[in-house]
């Protein structure tokens, strides 16, 4: 029995199944009963997201105490800067915790490019540059990558989640909105 899918989450959709009046929501891509977000994605954010119908897997895969690794690419302003990235590297006091340490490296020019665009496109400010960062983490609170690269500098753009543990969503081949059931548990 299949009981994990994987979506690949545009912009703007929010993690429920119910009817929401300004995003739309998972029962827009997922059609199937009884499957539910196994940890969540910000509405502002894309990319790999998990779903199940296995209760004990689903807390199995968004409690940090299996440290099941997640990695994102986000789109930050500024220039790379090693000082900086070093903090994401060290771990983050964002007030209310202590981001535990990241793994961290900039993408190489052009590497983002096998993402999709995005609807809409993010601000593109002329005289601010950006680039993309790859950030894995082994934990997952609130909008915790964008407060990470915030407090070090890098105002995030755009964030999409490309991995949880082993499923990659270019592994996966998973076009935008498009889901599948998982080959493997992550």
């Amino acid at each position: 029995m299949n009981d994990l899918i994987v979506l690949n989450k545009p912009y703007g959709v929010i993690c429920q199944f119910s009817a929401h009046e300004k995003y739309g929501c998972l029962k827009d891509y997922v059609a199937l009963p009884d499957f539910y977000p196994a940890g969540r994605l910000d509405t502002d954010s894309e990319g790999l997201l998990l779903l199940t119908n296995d209760g004990r897997l689903q807390a199995r895969i968004a409690d940090p105490k299996f440290k099941l690794e997640k990695t994102y690419w986000a789109q930050v302003e500024g220039a790379p800067d090693e000082a900086r990235l070093d903090m994401l590297r060290r771990g983050v006091d964002l007030g209310d915790f202590v981001t535990r340490p990241a793994k961290v490296r900039v993408l190489e020019a052009g590497e983002a490019d096998v993402l999709w665009p995005r609807v809409p496109p993010i601000r593109v400010r002329k005289s601010v540059p950006d680039f993309w960062v790859e950030i894995r983490i082994s934990e997952g609170k609130n909008r915790q990558v964008r407060r990470m690269t915030a407090k070090a500098g890098f105002p995030c753009l755009r964030l999409v989640r490309v991995a949880i543990g082993r499923l990659n969503l270019f592994d996966l081949g998973l076009e935008l909105g498009q889901w599948t059931f998982a080959p493997h548990k992550p």
